[in-house]
């Protein structure tokens, strides 16, 4: 197949390439790096701030034009999947749909309908758009609302979705949201990660603190859970000074980030979540336990039975902290959790065993164009 992966989330587009190239497939990712995070493309799609800016990055999308044509799939990180405002995303879709065979959206992260069934028909515990049946009103959740209920982006959402060969979920969040409204085009197929073979772990936890390691994304502390998860953290270390250290990275490179993570036990993921976030996923196949989202839900959506790699917290304060307390002051725990982790990883999220899963997805739908 000739395939064209369009946007980019945390390295999914760009790992899913690399699956998809080792099986053989023609694949070009065209995107902007996922901003800051600076992810791998072939198509740099990168959009300079102001309004010249989007009138560069339409002309790039003009020079490139020949480039986003005649492929047997092409595939949208999201119904945004360009730096662009909604009301020019609609001709851009039209055109690619025009120009392809097969169309797929990717339902990886927010929009309309991530927003709009949390604050609705409520389909998790928690989110982060609710608790139980108690809407958020952070900052960051208040401004997704207006961003996604009642605008061009609401519209856009739905036209792709309505329109689109297939819908395609990479956590169970995003597939609880979306498969009782689309039933018969979209799917669940876990994130793709590169296993790390060179990754042994001992049976014992060497004679040092517990390393704890939280990564921050810019202005989305509060909206993700991280300011709790990190407060709970410090409050850990600060009680038990010779049991447990703490590094927190912010708003860095994706390289460095990992860097930075590299020699951790265990990485603070996201609050809200029910399931490992792709930077925990990432973690997870170095031997980095995750604290964070491992619901049954999770383990079900994979048919998971004999693994627990992930030490699961609910969204509050006093969860994070019993979860990292009890994990630093039982180290014997981590060697297991960690070989754990690494096969969970290899099991699941396996980039050419997920990419072997999207081409048999591909290759069920559209085909009647």
């Amino acid at each position: 197949m000739k395939i064209l992966l369009l946007g980019e989330y945390s390295n999914v587009h760009a790992t899913l390439a690399e699956g998809l190239r080792e099986l053989g497939h023609e694949t070009i990712v065209a995107s902007n790096g996922d901003f800051w995070k600076d992810y791998p493309r072939d198509i740099d799609l990168t959009r300079k701030p102001g309004r010249w800016g989007g009138i560069r990055l339409m002309a790039r999308l003009a020079a490139n034009a020949s480039r986003l044509k005649n492929y047997d799939v092409v595939q949208l990180i999201n119904p945004l999947f360009l730096e662009l405002k909604a009301e020019k995303m609609f001709k851009i879709y039209h055109r690619l749909r025009r120009n392809n065979r097969r169309m797929f959206m990717g339902a990886f992260g927010m929009d309309y309908y991530w927003v709009h069934e949390n604050m609705t028909r409520k389909p998790l515990r928690y989110s982060d758009f609710n608790i139980g049946e108690t809407i958020r009103h952070t900052p960051d959740a208040l401004k997704e609302r207006q961003d996604w209920i009642g605008t061009a982006k609401e519209t856009l959402n739905q036209t792709i979705a309505n329109d689109c060969d297939g819908i395609i979920a990479g956590l169970y969040e995003y597939w609880a949201c979306y498969h009782p409204l689309f039933t018969d085009k979209t799917t669940f197929i876990p994130y793709p990660i590169k296993p790390k073979p060179e990754v042994t772990i001992g049976d014992e936890m060497p004679r040092r603190p517990v390393r704890i390691f939280v990564g921050i994304s810019k202005g989305r502390s509060a909206y993700k859970g991280t300011d709790i998860m990190l407060a709970a953290a410090k409050a850990v270390r600060d009680r038990y000074p010779r049991h447990a250290e703490l590094k927190i990275a912010e708003g860095v490179p994706f390289d460095e980030y990992v860097g930075m993570m590299d020699d951790s036990d265990c990485i603070l993921d996201q609050l809200y979540s029910y399931t490992p976030s792709m930077n925990a996923l990432e973690a997870m196949s170095r031997g980095i336990i995750c604290v964070g989202g491992g619901e049954p839900e999770n383990y079900e959506i994979l048919g998971e039975r004999e693994l627990r790699p992930i030490v699961n917290v609910q969204p509050h304060y006093e969860s994070v902290y019993q979860e990292l307390e009890n994990l630093v002051l039982n180290p014997s725990r981590i060697p297991l959790l960690k070989r754990q982790s690494v096969e969970y990883i290899r099991r699941h999220h396996d980039y050419k065993r997920v990419a072997t899963q999207y081409v048999s997805y591909y290759s069920a739908h559209g085909e009647n164009r």
